[in-house]
């Protein structure tokens, strides 16, 4: 089985029908090492540059949805297409990798691959994409309507739990304080001690 035909066959697990052949494309003009992990809670995917070896590396997530998924595989792969055309020394996130996750998206930001309840803040989040998807409160909250939650359906946002309520993270159990800006105040109950926990970390309600 060749590399693309692997790719495939990973890819039809875990993005939209529609787009894995864009999505192998895209691997065959830059070819990489393609792996999926275990949840990480800093980060969706990840794009390791070695210089030591050819054939660099790219993980995502395997617990993603399947937007989440293309999202973030079209975030990490423009990382190795912006370092192959503008060289190694380019800022990980700065202006050369914006241009390239723009014309990488750019083909799929259409109903025949996303929602259209998730094109809109997705257009609006590649006018200036962050480091993260996840940075941007109203994309991710979007996204997660698409994910699984069979397992743990009393799993919530922080944003969207009421000030004052309990919660859970971590094994932890802190209750909410004020919001600010993208963190709020939280204290942890058994230690009275305060903590800025971000909006978009996913607790479990005790209310």
């Amino acid at each position: 089985m060749s590399g693309s035909e692997k790719l495939k066959e990973i890819l039809a697990q875990k993005i939209p029908t529609a787009a894995i052949n864009y999505a192998v494309e895209l691997w065959e003009k830059e070819p990489f090492s393609f792996k999926t992990t275990a949840s990480r809670k800093t980060k969706l995917g990840d794009f390791r540059y070695r210089r030591d070896r050819q054939i660099q590396t790219i993980t995502i997530n395997a617990d993603l949805n399947p937007f989440q998924f293309l999202l973030t595989y079209i975030h990490e792969v423009a990382h190795l297409h912006a370092f192959v055309r503008f060289g190694m020394e380019i800022p990980p996130h700065g202006r050369e990798w914006k241009s390239t996750f723009q014309k990488l998206i750019f083909p799929i930001l259409s109903t025949d691959f996303f929602p259209i309840d998730l094109l809109i803040p997705l257009r609006k989040y590649m006018k200036n994409p962050k480091a993260s998807s996840a940075a941007d409160l109203f994309l991710m909250k979007e996204m997660s309507k698409y994910d699984d939650r069979s397992a743990s359906p009393d799993i919530v946002f922080l944003s969207d739990i009421k000030p004052g309520s309990r919660f859970l993270l971590s094994g932890r159990e802190f209750e909410k304080g004020e919001t600010r800006r993208t963190r709020v105040l939280c204290h942890e109950v058994k230690s009275g001690k305060k903590y800025l926990i971000a909006q978009l970390a996913k607790v479990k309600s005790l209310d």
